[in-house]
């Protein structure tokens, strides 16, 4: 018998076609492997793609230069349904950013989830302390994120509206891949607040580690000592002077605003001398001396202090967009007046905007009556028909010699209080987020980027107990009977 018509012959043949069997099916499930990483498609059919990145945070990726880590220190929290479903919109956004860097030969983004409590050594090495926060670190940049900040909340009802994790992401990541880093200068020499104070009625130390959590650099800046301003100051800090500025310290701020399109955020106690009358008229703002009483039940909390609830929405600022999307309440101490000055020149290329007001009913007291009852007394107190003005910002939109040029201007913000950023105040969100987000005005930071929030969805089933229990018949027997009788049938027939 021939060795090709033997049974040997046959089992070697079955033997290599088994094998070669085995191995086309490995070459096909390998390549469509390396298609699939090398040359996905990827198609989002959920309603209004929520699972999709924009094309504004593709293209800002799409250029980033530098490689940015990102640290998670949230966990899938199954005890409180909050902190798990933020761990899934999180984890579910940060697999987007990964995918579209993954081949980028610089710039690509690397997320990280660290439990701080369990991987304590590698917190430490990391230098992670604080839960339930994300961390960007890019070089020596480095921003902490809590997560107020990617949800829109609303306060009266207790729920969040909205997820704006991918604004807030591209804004972060945009922020510590950045190559320079802000300089922020705290005045000083005239009693001002200081940034490494920790005194809760007037030490700034919270204040100062939330601007240096968001990559700011901080310094003070004596005017008196120094006589100069320096070049790297991105913006000036004015907070809560006891005395008056020199009229050559006072020269120097009006040019670091005209010549070098300054930036300077003044916040001013009642009842203390400033000096800047000059440079106020130059922004048209009015500062008055009259403390603010607001009786208005809104404007009052519990412990008597100022309630802010009027806030204006400004298109060029965004300042107050947050606050009066989310409804939080501003709180502080005694505040005074700030008002635009309706006889500044209309000429002169300023843009004045009253963003923060009291009620209608307020009025302001002169500090130098002393009063035991407080009540409203015409022709001595102050009192506006559509209340009166806490915060003003102005900016100079043109060159006032009207060249056609499109040139920088300067930004000033004046606020009728400092007690809004003490120690004791900042930890409140709204103050907070109002001064942030003045910061960010004035600096120049894009974090109001074109991205629309994504809808928070809820839903519910309503189930009566009859209901419930057709349910469980269903799950648990008729749908196993059914597979059980296809598999009989299924049996029967390839039995006969």
């Amino acid at each position: 018998m021939h060795f090709s018509d033997s049974f040997r012959a046959a089992r070697w043949i079955r033997f290599i076609n088994l094998l070669l069997q085995a191995v086309l099916f490995l070459a096909l499930f390998g390549g469509l492997n390396y298609i699939a990483l090398n040359h996905a498609w990827r198609f989002d059919l959920s309603q209004g793609r929520r699972h999709s990145l924009s094309a504004e945070t593709k293209s800002y990726l799409e250029r980033l230069e530098r490689d940015v880590k990102i640290y998670v220190t949230l966990t899938d929290d199954s005890d409180n349904p909050e902190l798990a479903q933020s761990y899934r919109d999180l984890s579910g956004l940060l697999r987007e950013y990964t995918y579209l860097t993954r081949a980028s030969a610089k710039g690509k983004i690397d997320v990280r989830f660290v439990n701080v409590y369990q991987n304590r050594r590698e917190a430490e090495e990391l230098n992670l302390e604080e839960p339930n926060v994300v961390v960007l670190v890019c070089g020596d940049h480095r921003r902490v994120m809590k997560l107020s900040e990617f949800y829109r909340v609303n306060l009266k009802e207790g729920r969040k509206e909205s997820f704006l994790g991918e604004s807030a992401l591209t804004a972060g990541i945009l922020d510590v891949s950045n190559p320079d880093k802000k300089k922020i200068y705290f005045l000083a020499g005239h009693g001002e607040m200081r940034p490494d104070d920790v005194d809760p009625l007037r030490g700034l130390s919270v204040l100062s580690d939330e601007l240096r959590s968001r990559n700011y650099a901080v310094d003070r800046l004596d005017l008196s000592i120094t006589h100069k301003i320096p070049d790297d100051a991105a913006l000036i800090l004015i907070i809560g002077q006891q005395g008056p500025v020199q009229p050559f310290e006072q020269e120097m701020l009006r040019n670091y605003l005209q010549t070098r399109a300054g930036r300077i955020i003044l916040m001013l106690d009642p009842g203390r001398q400033h000096g800047l009358e000059d440079l106020l008229f130059d922004w048209g703002i009015i500062v008055y001396a009259n403390v603010i009483v607001d009786l208005d039940p809104q404007s009052l909390t519990e412990n008597r202090d100022l309630r802010l609830w009027r806030f204006a929405r400004d298109p060029l600022s965004h300042i107050t967009d947050s606050i009066i999307d989310n409804t939080l309440p501003v709180v502080v101490g005694p505040a005074r007046v700030v008002t635009k000055d309706i006889g500044s020149s209309k000429d002169d290329g300023l843009s004045i905007r009253e963003l923060v007001a009291t009620s209608e009913n307020a009025w302001g007291v002169p500090l130098s009556r002393q009063r035991t009852r407080l009540e409203y007394i015409p022709g001595t107190d102050l009192r506006m028909k559509n209340g009166l003005g806490v915060m003003v910002v102005s900016e100079r939109l043109k060159p006032n010699n009207d060249l056609p040029l499109s040139v920088r201007g300067g930004r000033l913000a004046v606020l009728g209080t400092a007690d809004l950023v003490t120690n004791n105040r900042i930890i409140t969100v709204g103050n907070l987020n109002l001064f942030l987000a003045t910061v960010g005005w004035a600096v120049e930071k894009d974090t109001q980027l074109n991205i629309p929030p994504r809808p928070i969805q809820r839903f519910q089933l309503a189930l009566s107990q009859e209901e419930l229990v057709r349910l469980r018949l269903g799950l648990f027997l008729i749908v196993p009977g059914v597979v059980a009788l296809l598999g009989i049938l299924v049996y029967w027939t390839r039995r006969h």
